[in-house]
């Protein structure tokens, strides 16, 4: 199974987090909101598979390019 890190486009501060570990989720689906400059930035999942690890907790702030979550993507069979 691959790991993927969903990394902070721009920096601000985690104002939610719409996911837990162990969490089976789908392409798209929202994972963490940073707020930055009074913008509300959702971080969608790139693909399929479960919340291996959370790196960061609401009203933690964070810089650019941050690995937020890492991702667990599965094969299905």
């Amino acid at each position: 199974m691959a790991e993927i890190s969903i990394k902070a486009d721009v920096a601000g501060r985690i104002c939610l987090l719409a996911t837990s570990v162990g969490a089976t989720v789908n392409e798209g689906d929202e994972i963490v909101v940073v707020e930055a400059m009074k913008m509300e930035i959702p971080l969608p999942s790139p693909t399929s598979g479960t919340i291996k690890s959370i790196m960061v907790s609401v009203d933690d702030m964070v810089t650019e390019g941050q690995t937020l979550v890492i991702l667990e993507r599965g094969t299905k069979t």
